[in-house]
């Protein structure tokens, strides 16, 4: 008879998204159909970047072709904690779990310092999770895992990310040996910081002075390198994209605050030293017969939404902390004036967490797919009035959404 009927992790209010200096707490529900001898029951809790790929060489008559490897990681925490029993080099008789329903607690302490936002991408990925394994001296080990999202807050509310972006860019286009004119555009967007669920607001001014058809669109493209032994590979991806109307020969268009919605995307990761995640706006001209016009403005995709001035640092932990001391070392605005955080998942979707398992795993919750902040309902009014930390009485229009946004999803 199978002994063990159900193993698997519970976080306590079902909470999936963490900072660094927070507590992961929940239970290990084990439930037995007979009593069971064990050396214990243990959990961990790691973090840990890496990075995988491999390249296919063709060699000469001697060598034949092969394929070359290329690993990297780099580990965050890693954790223990025995909820039952010994652990596995303790001596000693092995104890045994009565048959019926266990729930055991565990608690960690998400460390302060060097933390990278969850990340899952093609060539690698930032992870954390818990893994419950019963240690089983007659056989192998039966193991439940979950995944978490840990994210390292990035607040938009700062002068350089408030700033408005812009741009400028030209050409002309020949016919044959005559000129047929020029073809420019001047870009504005109303900041380079942005939150998930808020919008990029372009302002353009595209001339088209050829006789020639040009059709603008705006993209917003995700930029990641992978780093591992000395090389690295990157992907582009498109995550938003906006489409103009053509623009006829000898005509100007304008756009005034045309908003590009930003999906729920990974932060720009800036704090992995094996994995470089970034965000850049195109806007591209499609000139028919010629090669296109594109001028390209970076983007900052951030954690901590528009907000009302003055801006006061964020404190991630000041909403549910369990640490009050770090409260007060970073001064942040009233827990009453903050709603929690809106969350949605991540637009690339879920993966399997059993990929580095050689053994089965048990549980439901084998199907991750990482959580960001997400701002519901924004809603743009007018760009930000210059930054001005000295000013209390500095205004900007925005909706009741705008701030750290409301409302757990």
């Amino acid at each position: 008879m199978v002994k063990l009927k159900d193993f698997h992790i519970i976080l306590d209010s079902n909470k999936t998204v963490y900072s660094a200096g927070e507590y992961v707490a929940g239970h290990v529900v084990v439930e037995l159909r007979g009593d069971m001898k064990m050396r214990g029951i243990r959990i961990y809790m790691r973090g840990l970047a890496k990075v995988h790929w491999s390249e296919s060489r063709g060699g000469g008559h001697q060598t034949g072709s092969y394929t070359k490897y290329y690993d990297a990681e780099e580990e965050y925490f890693y954790m223990k904690q025995v909820l039952f029993g010994k652990d596995e080099n303790e001596g000693g008789s092995n104890p045994v779990l009565r048959a019926g329903h266990h729930e055991l607690r565990f608690s960690f302490q998400i460390p302060y310092g060097r933390v990278a936002t969850s990340f899952e991408g093609k060539y690698g990925r930032i992870r954390y999770w818990l893994k419950a394994e019963i240690d089983k001296p007659w056989g192998f080990n039966s193991k439940t895992k979950r995944a978490f999202t840990v994210i390292d807050h990035i607040d938009i509310n700062t002068p350089a990310l408030l700033a408005p972006q812009t741009g400028f860019q030209e050409k002309t286009v020949c016919c044959g040996l005559c000129v047929a004119g020029n073809i420019s555009m001047s870009i504005r967007t109303d900041r380079k910081g942005y939150c998930p669920g808020e919008s990029i607001a372009i302002s353009a001014e595209l001339q088209n002075g050829s006789s020639r058809r040009i059709k603008p669109r705006a993209t917003l493209y995700q930029r990641t390198t992978f780093f591992a032994d000395g090389k690295s590979r990157s992907v582009r991806n498109p995550v938003a994209f906006l489409q103009g109307t053509t623009i006829r020969g000898r005509r100007t268009e304008n756009w005034n605050n045309k908003l590009l919605k930003i999906p729920p995307i990974t932060p720009t990761l800036t704090n992995c030293g094996i994995i470089k995640l970034e965000y850049f706006l195109t806007i591209c001209l499609d000139i028919t017969g010629a090669m296109n016009l594109n001028l390209l403005l970076p983007v900052m995709i951030g954690t901590v939404p528009l907000r009302a001035p003055p801006y006061t640092p964020f404190d991630p932990l000041a909403v549910g902390s369990l640490d009050l001391g770090f409260a007060e070392m970073f001064p942040s605005p009233p827990i009453a004036d903050i709603a929690p955080p809106s969350y949605a998942e991540c637009l690339f979707g879920a993966v399997d967490i059993r990929d580095d398992e050689t053994e089965d795993i048990m549980g439901d919750n084998l199907m991750f797919t990482p959580m960001y902040t997400y701002v519901p309902n924004y809603e743009f009014r007018q760009p930000p009035p210059p930054y001005s930390p000295t000013d209390p009485n500095a205004s900007i229009s925005h909706s009741s959404s705008d701030h750290y946004s409301a409302g757990v999803s």
